[in-house]
């Protein structure tokens, strides 16, 4: 087996990105406070072609050296925009009938793997803080819960490993009924 070289993997062009159909899934950061966390989960989004990254409260924007370090230009590609409070976006969001699930560790959280997402609704998926996690106010406002099922000793991701993990789920389900 041979690994491929980068002008093997058929990359889009960013014109060709920014034209594609999209994945209805919305990113909502709720004050990460590390930048390299940040451009991690601009670099995945761009992977699973995420609608858009809501950076709320703490959260650093581009451009910043060190979400560039690991954002690695998907900044230029992810569309985004920073709104200082997250119940205020998820109202707003609600309103135009994106459904928005907090992903955190709560009383009646539905298990990730039991999770069907629907080909009609877009996700408003929120990740919280690497300490406080999602702030509960914003579970408050959310329409459900997810949790990541994890059975070791720490009960806890890195909040860029997490957003990986669900966005991947929610895309592959939904890919798969395509």
């Amino acid at each position: 087996m041979r690994k491929l070289k980068n002008s093997e993997l058929d990359r889009l062009s960013v014109e060709d990105f920014k034209a594609s159909k999209k994945t209805p899934i919305i990113v909502i950061l709720d004050n990460i406070r590390s930048l390299n966390n940040i451009g991690s989960v601009f670099r995945t989004c761009d992977a699973f072609l995420v609608e858009k990254i809501y950076l709320c409260g703490i959260t650093a924007t581009p451009p910043h050296k060190d979400i560039h370090k690991t954002a690695l230009g998907s900044t230029e590609t992810v569309d985004w925009e920073y709104v200082e409070h997250t119940t205020e976006l998820i109202t707003r969001l609600k309103a135009t009938g994106v459904k928005i699930i907090a992903i955190e560790q709560a009383e009646n959280a539905i298990m990730l793997n039991d999770f069907t997402p629907k080909q009609t609704t877009t996700y408003g998926l929120v990740f919280g803080n690497e300490v406080k996690g999602v702030k509960q106010n914003v579970v408050n406002e959310s329409d459900l819960v997810l949790e990541i099922p994890q059975f070791g000793t720490k009960h806890s991701l890195n909040i860029s490993v997490s957003v990986g993990v669900v966005v991947w789920d929610v895309f592959s389900k939904l890919k798969r009924k395509t």
